[in-house]
C-alpha cells in the first residue's frame, strides 16, 4: 500500500514538474501575428494531491472587434474552455474563467451560459493546448478591414489573494467561482490596430479585468485589488505580415 501511494506521489510530482520549462510556440497562419510575452506569473501552482502542486499555464482568449466594440472573430481560445475539458472542477463550467470573450462572441448555449459545451466545442482551427510560455497566434484578417482591435484575456484557476479568497460567498462582489474557481478575475488587454498609416507593429495595453463571477462581459478598469494576476503577461504586440 505504501509503495502504491509513493508511486502515485512520484508520478504526480513528475507531471507537476514537466510543465516548468517554458517554450515559445506558434499557432495558426494568416496576415497578422499576435505575440504574447510571458510574465513572471505565467505558470501558477495548482494543487492536485495533498501537498503536490502542478505548474499550470493560464487560460487564454484572443479575438477581434471593430472600433465600436462589435465582435468580428475569434483567433484563439485555450482548449480547456473551448472543449470543456476541465479537470478537478467539480462540474463547474468555469463561466468566471474568460467571461469577456464568452459574452463578446455572443453565442448562448442550451444551459444559458455563453460557453462552448463538450457536445458543441469550438472548432480545432481556433483552439489548442495552452502554451507553457511565450507564443504567437496568427490570423487571416479581411483585406478590406483597416482598423480593428485585438483583445486578449488571461486567467488562472485558484489564483487567490487577500481580496479574492477561496471562501468568498456566492453573491459577494469578490466571489469568483469558489475554491476551484479563478480567485483573481481574468485580466484583459487590447491592441488598437490602424493600417491606414503604414504602421506594421502595435503594442497592447492592460485595460482592466473581467467580471469576477463571470455573470457579465464587462471590463472593469480598476485593477488595484489584483496582485499576481498583473504579472501573468509581460507584453503583447500585434505584427502585420504584409
Amino acid at each position: 500500500m505504501k509503495k502504491t501511494v509513493l508511486s502515485m506521489v512520484l508520478a504526480i510530482t513528475t507531471l507537476g514538474c514537466s510543465g516548468q520549462n517554458t517554450v515559445h510556440s506558434e499557432f495558426g497562419g494568416g496576415n497578422i501575428k499576435v505575440a504574447i510575452e510571458q510574465g513572471n506569473e505565467w505558470l501558477h501552482d495548482f494543487s492536485i494531491f495533498w501537498f503536490i502542486k502542478r505548474k499550470n499555464a493560464p487560460q487564454i482568449a484572443i479575438w477581434v472587434e471593430d472600433l465600436e466594440g462589435n465582435f468580428i472573430s475569434t483567433i484563439y481560445v485555450s482548449e480547456k474552455l473551448a472543449k470543456q475539458s476541465w479537470t478537478a472542477a467539480g462540474g463547474n463550467r468555469r463561466k468566471e474563467s474568460l467571461p469577456c470573450w464568452s459574452h463578446a462572441q455572443g453565442r448562448q448555449y442550451a444551459d444559458g451560459l455563453y460557453l462552448p459545451t463538450k457536445n458543441e466545442p469550438l472548432p480545432d482551427a481556433v483552439t489548442g493546448a495552452t502554451p507553457k510560455g511565450s507564443f504567437t497566434a496568427n490570423h487571416q484578417m479581411s483585406e478590406g478591414l483597416k482598423q480593428f482591435v485585438v483583445k486578449c484575456e488571461f486567467n488562472h484557476s485558484t489564483d487567490f489573494n487577500e481580496y479574492y479568497p477561496k471562501d468568498a460567498k456566492e453573491g459577494d462582489a469578490n466571489y469568483s467561482g469558489g475554491k476551484m474557481g479563478s480567485g483573481q478575475p481574468a485580466i484583459v488587454y487590447q491592441v488598437v490596430v490602424d493600417l491606414t498609416n503604414g504602421q506594421r507593429e502595435f503594442k497592447g495595453e492592460l485595460i482592466g479585468h473581467s467580471s469576477p463571477d463571470g455573470s457579465d462581459g464587462n471590463i472593469y478598469s480598476d485593477t488595484s485589488k489584483l496582485t499576481t494576476a498583473l504579472s501573468i503577461v509581460k507584453g503583447i504586440t500585434v505584427y502585420v505580415n504584409q
